[in-house]
């Protein structure tokens, strides 16, 4: 039989399986199993165990919680995703310290400023393709841009690839079932991390609702995005995304506004 915490730990982690979890243990942020693991080779920290309950050890890695920021940038940089449990309740309830995730944090979706790039925007991106059309998405959730296009044509995915060079998104959402393979194909140096959602994040009709609904409007034609359903997709996993892991930061961001790629003279990624 395994401990209270254990037990309250394994929920969290059922939550967030794709995540490293950072669950607060008084001064320290603690993390067990393969999490440690992980931790322990990436931010250079001692691997050691911890009793679990009848005669049971799992592995364990712990950082400070005052030096979060350092260990956040080197998770964030490799690449990983990482969900922050926090203590919520300050008396034990039936023994045990409410704990709960209070934030998610991916490449494109930090915030704290150690962590940012000076004179440079850290986007999170969403693109859907279908046939000779693309939707394209990003926000900034720093300062609140929220952008979208909608891309037609023979060589759309050349175009695509070329405004991802262009913007330089920290993070890319595409749905599962694109498959790794067409973004292996499509991108060619973006440093982009590459998160898979559900199809339904890009699901039309929940997209137009849900920003109806957090920008208070009955249309969306007033952002320009009537008739571009692609990027009204893609706007619609952006923000669905950031309903599931940043959801204070959802005041902050702006309507979205459409461009068109003629709006800039698109260079060479590598210039």
């Amino acid at each position: 039989m395994t401990t209270p915490m254990r037990r309250q730990y394994l929920e969290i982690k059922r939550q967030y399986p794709d995540a490293i979890v950072l669950f607060r243990l008084g001064d320290f942020y603690e993390t067990f199993d393969e999490d440690a693991k992980i931790v322990a080779q990436v931010c250079d920290v001692v691997l050691t165990s911890r009793p679990v309950g009848k005669g049971h050890r799992v592995p364990l890695a712990g950082v400070p919680y005052h030096a979060l920021d350092t260990y956040l940038a080197k998770l964030i940089g490799a690449g990983y995703k990482v969900a922050i449990a926090e203590q919520v309740s300050e008396q034990p309830v039936r023994g045990l310290v409410e704990r709960e995730i209070i934030r998610v944090v991916t490449p494109g979706t930090v915030t704290e400023p150690a962590l940012l790039e000076e004179k440079r925007n850290n986007y999170l991106a969403a693109v859907v393709v279908e046939g000779p059309r693309a939707g394209l998405a990003y926000v900034d959730i720093t300062t609140g841009e929220f952008a979208a296009t909608q891309l037609e044509g023979r060589e759309v995915e050349a175009l695509l690839a070329e405004e991802l060079g262009r913007l330089d998104p920290a993070e890319v959402l595409v749905a599962a079932s694109a498959g790794r393979d067409w973004w292996a194909r499509l991108r060619e140096g973006p440093r982009a991390a590459l998160t898979e959602v559900p199809d339904w994040s890009f699901d039309l009709d929940q997209a137009a609702d849900a920003l109806k609904r957090q920008f208070a409007v009955a249309s969306l034609e007033g952002f320009g995005l009537g008739g571009k359903p692609l990027a009204v997709q893609a706007a619609g996993a952006v923000l669905a995304y950031l309903q599931e892991t940043q959801r204070e930061t959802l005041g902050r961001l702006r309507p979205p506004h459409t461009y068109s790629l003629s709006d800039f003279m698109l260079l060479d990624p590598a210039t």
